[in-house]
């Protein structure tokens, strides 16, 4: 007996690990109805493999997705270019990008997808089959997967519901002192106070920060901090959380996904835009700045927005935070 073929379904998501996380519930959907493919990110192959193990994962890094000196053609990876042309032997049913971004629209175009479903901006149309309407300027990135959702007749979850998971109550409050970009991470002696504090007020604590960070924190008897290596890494810490406290970053979209309640510290980016997907999801916003949301640069010599948080705010609000969503251990009876 012969069983029907799924339509192969390419989407690209080649931006952060952030971004891709908030992606996740349209790719578990998808991969009920399509044969689907994900061009992103190494890190996406340890994702999909918790996450959406059904789906193929093409391991890509986007030169046009550097922080820095993104544009030096001569730098650009061309060999990877030439190797994904080998993906129009698949002839892809649809392609799809949930930005607004024409290089990706021109991906798509360039890998051969017969149908290619995305948001136009600055002529990308050319590109598109199916322009989908774009959502409002600073709606979060989860409404336009949740748009082209609607437009494949996949059934999301809203917003809303995101982030529910079953979990047993847990006492250890994670710290993620990390972030892909350096003016999203708020000065880690500042951490070193909070995580004090914390302890003092009864509450486990347990440092994590990126490579980089890792020799100061140990430099200040913090020797427990560690820097995970992978996403696989990352999950068996968060599996052991209560609660998560960090910069707008990737590893508190992945908190955030895993059922943890995360509290979130914004500067440069907007909170209305990138909150964690968790219904008990808590932040504080960065101070008022003509130039939000900034994307890849600061125009001052620190991102003061952020900066500007203080101490006592920061942890009178993460305080707040835990008593309402984490046992304190102190206080068990």
């Amino acid at each position: 007996m012969s069983t029907v073929r799924k339509p192969k379904l390419l989407v690209t998501e080649l931006w952060g690990l952030g971004d891709l996380v908030i992606a996740v519930p349209f790719l578990q959907a998808a991969c009920q109805r399509f044969e689907v493919s994900l061009l992103a990110k190494p890190y996406a192959r340890d994702l999909g493999a918790h996450f959406f193990p059904s789906a193929t994962v093409i391991a890509f890094t986007a030169p046009w997705t550097a922080f820095r000196r993104k544009y030096r053609l001569l730098s650009w990876p061309w060999r990877d270019f030439l190797r994904l042309r080998s993906l129009k032997k698949d002839r892809f049913d649809i392609g799809l990008s949930a930005r607004w971004d024409p290089r990706d629209h021109f991906l798509l175009r360039f890998l051969g997808a017969k149908q290619r479903i995305g948001f136009p901006r600055l002529n990308s149309r050319i590109f598109l089959t199916a322009p989908l309407p774009r959502p409002d300027l600073n709606a979060h990135r989860y409404e336009y997967w949740l748009v082209a959702g609607r437009h494949l007749g996949l059934d999301l979850p809203e917003r809303e519901q995101v982030g529910l998971v079953d979990r047993a109550p847990r006492c250890l409050v994670v710290v993620h002192t990390g972030a892909g970009q350096k003016l999203r991470v708020w000065p880690l002696p500042r951490y070193q106070n909070l995580a004090g504090r914390l302890r003092q007020a009864g509450y486990q604590v347990r440092v994590i920060c990126d490579p980089d960070q890792q020799a100061w924190w140990r430099s200040v008897a913090e020797q427990d901090a560690t820097a995970p290596q992978n996403v696989k890494e990352l999950l068996a810490i968060l599996d052991n959380a209560g609660a998560f406290v960090g910069n707008d970053s990737g590893p508190g979209h992945l908190a955030a996904l895993t059922g943890v309640p995360t509290f979130t510290l914004f500067g440069p980016q907007l909170s209305q835009s990138f909150a964690p997907l968790h219904p008990a999801a808590q932040w504080l916003d960065g101070s008022p700045c003509p130039y939000k949301p900034c994307s890849d640069y600061c125009r001052f010599p620190a991102p003061n927005c952020l900066h500007d948080l203080k101490e006592s705010a920061v942890a009178s609000a993460v305080l707040n935070f835990l008593a309402k969503h984490i046992e304190n251990p102190r206080t068990r009876s």
